[in-house]
């Protein structure tokens, strides 16, 4: 059994991660099984710098890796997108150093899913839909950029709390990746793990006839590249249908 820890704010698009689980589980008996464990910190849930460094901070994380101990996981992932790259690149590779040295195991953030991901594809431009305001998108662009990926054109569907995007349709999800891309972008990036996603990833990349990047999705990929047991998974969209570099 490999288990993977995943600390969530609040309570929006949770459910992405036992319906992750459920497709994961598809596997033959003797590849062993994947948990997809979530636990909760709290804080305010607006899209802000100042909600989103204190969401984000040590203590909380830390809170999330206790809660997380009890499932005995074989990697951390803090399951936040803005609330991670809102600290810049070098203060987000701090807050994982951070949280890796409290959980004891192996960490990432969603943010860097991104990045990790887009270069899995060999992703090098890409078109950003995200659900943030203006100055809250912005600033995942230009983490992107710190990580070697340039985005061509970003688009914010300015929404203000995670509670008003985890009540988003599946029709607006859909609407919002599809008419948001840009014809020199590689792929298009859906940001916010407030957002239900999975379901929608195969429709939008049919739409965009390229690879589609959403927060949930990245996220679980994330945890199992760091415990190297990476699935094929025809239903996530392209990037489970790619091994990373240390896959099984």
């Amino acid at each position: 059994m490999t288990t993977i820890g995943f600390i969530y704010p609040d309570h929006a698009a949770e459910d992405d991660y036992p319906l992750a689980e459920q497709l994961l589980g598809g596997m033959a008996a003797d590849e062993g099984d994947i948990r997809l464990a979530v636990e909760h910190i709290y804080g305010t849930d607006k899209h802000a710098v100042a909600e989103l460094l204190d969401l984000g901070s040590e203590s909380r994380l830390a809170e999330g890796a206790s809660l997380l101990k009890k499932h005995e996981p074989d990697a951390v992932i803090w399951a936040c997108t803005s609330g991670s790259f809102v600290y810049g690149w070098d203060g987000a590779q701090d807050q994982i150093d951070r949280l890796r040295a409290v959980a004891g195991v192996p960490a990432s953030s969603t943010s860097f899913a991104f990045v990790h991901a887009a270069r899995a594809l060999d992703v090098k431009r890409v078109a950003v839909a995200a659900s943030y305001p203006d100055d809250i998108a912005r600033l995942f662009a230009d983490f992107l950029k710190a990580g070697g990926i340039e985005v061509v054109s970003m688009a914010s569907a300015d929404i203000v709390t995670a509670a008003e995007v985890g009540a988003m349709t599946s029709e607006a999800v859909v609407r919002l990746a599809v008419g948001n891309d840009h014809p020199d972008a590689d792929a298009v990036l859906v940001p916010d793990t407030a957002m239900r996603t999975l379901q929608e990833i195969n429709a939008v990349e049919a739409a965009l006839k390229k690879p589609v990047l959403t927060a949930n999705q990245v996220t679980v990929w994330e945890g199992l590249r760091l415990t190297g047991r990476h699935r094929l998974v025809r239903s996530l969209g392209a990037l489970f249908r790619h091994l990373p570099d240390g896959g099984a």
